[in-house]
């Protein structure tokens, strides 16, 4: 209590009269409905089941990923939410795997652990060849290897040497590392180099450089080194416009594999490889689609609260903690609230967001759609790049007529960890209020509201345009350390016990958003900010 009253002093000057009507007391009987909904009837790990062992890894415009839009529409219309539909926006080609394998040759025969890198082209079969090192991440770095790599399979990544572990690789959070984790943290400011950041980012089409590079000098294909240890692939890669795609095959390789390929070159010893990706491009449809359902307010004029979780995954395995725990966590808390008959005075929307992983594409679909969109640099080739890409940099930002609607999001993106609390974005005044709606959620471990900011998921675009979009604090578990767009990230990996908690604390909190007499306080609308450094060039 002694967090509530100083958070409370600290916003009263601001806010007195929002954040007491916001804070009223919490439908406690409703909790009661909630928690034993969620804890006694649970269904979220059946719908995980599902998205795993049933359709798989969902990249992009996929088959599995278009399996998973039909699929999560029909659940919802099933348990009864109302205007469910899915919503397109460009993305480009659809990619998957039907086999691959890579093995090593000469001097001696070994399968190496391996996955062809998304939106790569296939080998046509078989491809037999002798490796070369030729390390390469700019294109300065070209003529340093040209006419070496004719007829050869490249090596495109210097190694780095092993690590050992020197954390658990599984972990919670203490109740210590929680309060230190609370601090508001100054943003800082560059607006020079964000512009700077804007114009690299229009020229760099490396990959694309890279392969043109790699054909004309002869090579076969191309393979790099897993960033993690371990035995683990991810094979990310991000060619998926139409009309730009790249014409040779490239392999991710595990880190132990790689280097052995490595150390074998530098010794003299000639190795020679087999590599084989065997996949599909899918061309029918460009748009990815979020998918989208509701549970209608009764009053408030439009106003509505929001959670998401992107559906889409990477592919070397079945995109479990990442994220089919937060797209069924989402799910499941929709099931709770349309089995218990709400009705809420604000809509309810639950968002599956798609192509979360090549940029956040999805959520930033819906933001410049519904919520906002911001001016044009006014330079001409930088503008006729994707919104995406500059939009940090444009100003002002022009607020649609839907904008003030959106009264909460709150997205859960990091892995299956139970529910430790929130972060609030540096807004006191919503603090203030989530510390008096997770009382309740205080026995189930949900205890921290967070002044810190959180990055790299579906909320941003929202906060980079002023509406309330929070991440939830989770317990960490082995999300980063092993997990994370992995060959590891299956079924196994999540924790039913986390996902139920998860799932009630999201629904206690949408139903209390939804009904509170005043809407969640907001920031002010994001203006151009000054350098945080006015010296810095």
């Amino acid at each position: 209590m002694r967090r509530l009253a100083v958070l409370l002093s600290a916003v009263s000057l601001l806010a007195v009269a929002p954040v007491a009507a916001a804070a009223q007391e919490v439908d406690l009987d409703a909790v009661n409905r909630i928690l034993d909904q969620g804890m006694n009837h649970s269904e979220v790990m059946t719908t995980a089941a599902h998205l795993t062992d049933r359709i798989g890894g969902r990249l992009t415009n996929s088959p599995q990923m278009r399996e998973a839009e039909r699929w999560s529409q029909q659940q919802f219309r099933d348990w009864g939410l109302s205007n469910v539909r899915a919503e397109g926006f460009e993305f480009g080609r659809g990619w998957s795997i039907v086999a691959s394998d890579a093995r090593l040759i000469a001097p001696r025969p070994i399968d190496m652990r391996a996955i062809p890198v998304a939106w790569t082209p296939g080998t046509n079969g078989v491809i037999s060849a002798p490796v070369v090192l030729a390390p390469m991440t700019t294109a300065a770095d070209f003529e340093r290897h040209r006419g070496k790599l004719a007829g050869k399979i490249v090596l495109i990544t210097q190694p780095t040497p092993p690590t050992d572990p020197t954390e658990p690789a599984f972990r919670r959070w203490t109740d210590e590392e929680l309060a230190g984790r609370t601090a508001y943290v100054q943003p800082t400011h560059n607006p020079a180099a964000a512009e700077r950041a804007v114009r690299t980012g229009a020229r760099d089409d490396f990959p694309l450089r890279m392969d043109a590079f790699l054909r004309e000098e002869g090579a076969l294909g191309w393979m790099r080194m897993s960033y993690r240890e371990g035995g683990l692939v991810h094979g990310a890669g991000y060619t998926h416009s139409a009309g730009r795609t790249p014409q040779l095959p490239g392999m991710e390789v595990a880190a132990e594999d790689y280097r052995r390929l490595v150390r074998l070159v530098v010794a003299g010893a000639e190795p020679v490889v087999e590599m084989m990706s065997d996949v599909r491009f899918h061309d029918e449809d460009v748009n990815a689609y979020n998918i989208l359902a509701d549970i209608p307010g009764t009053s408030r004029n439009g106003e509505y609260v929001m959670a998401g979780a992107h559906m889409d995954s990477w592919v070397a395995s079945d995109g479990a903690v990442d994220n089919a725990a937060g797209t069924a966590v989402v799910m499941e808390a929709a099931r709770i609230l349309r089995a218990l008959d709400v009705r809420p005075r604000r809509t309810i929307r639950f968002a599956l967001w798609n192509g979360e992983e090549q940029g956040l594409h999805g959520s930033f679909a819906y933001v410049e759609r519904h919520l906002a969109t911001r001016a044009p640099l006014g330079d001409a080739e930088l503008d006729a790049l994707p919104s995406s890409r500059t939009w940090r940099a444009r100003w002002p930002i022009q607020p649609r007529e839907g904008h003030d609607d959106l009264v909460a999001y709150f997205n859960f993106d990091n892995g299956s960890g139970r529910i430790r609390g929130i972060n609030v974005e540096g807004n006191v005044a919503a603090a203030a209020v989530f510390e008096r709606w997770l009382e309740p959620f205080h026995g189930l471990g949900a205890t921290t509201v967070s002044l810190r900011n959180s990055g790299g998921t579906d909320h941003v675009y929202m906060q980079t345009v002023g509406v309330p979009g929070f991440q939830f604090i989770q317990d960490p578990l082995d999300y980063s350390s092993r997990l994370h767009h992995t060959s590891l990230d299956s079924y196994d990996k999540l924790k039913p016990e986390d996902l139920r908690q998860a799932a009630v604390v999201l629904a206690g909190l949408l139903l209390t958003a939804a009904n509170a007499d005043e809407p969640l306080p907001r920031m002010p609308l994001p203006t151009r900010p000054t350098a945080s450094d006015p010296f810095a060039p």
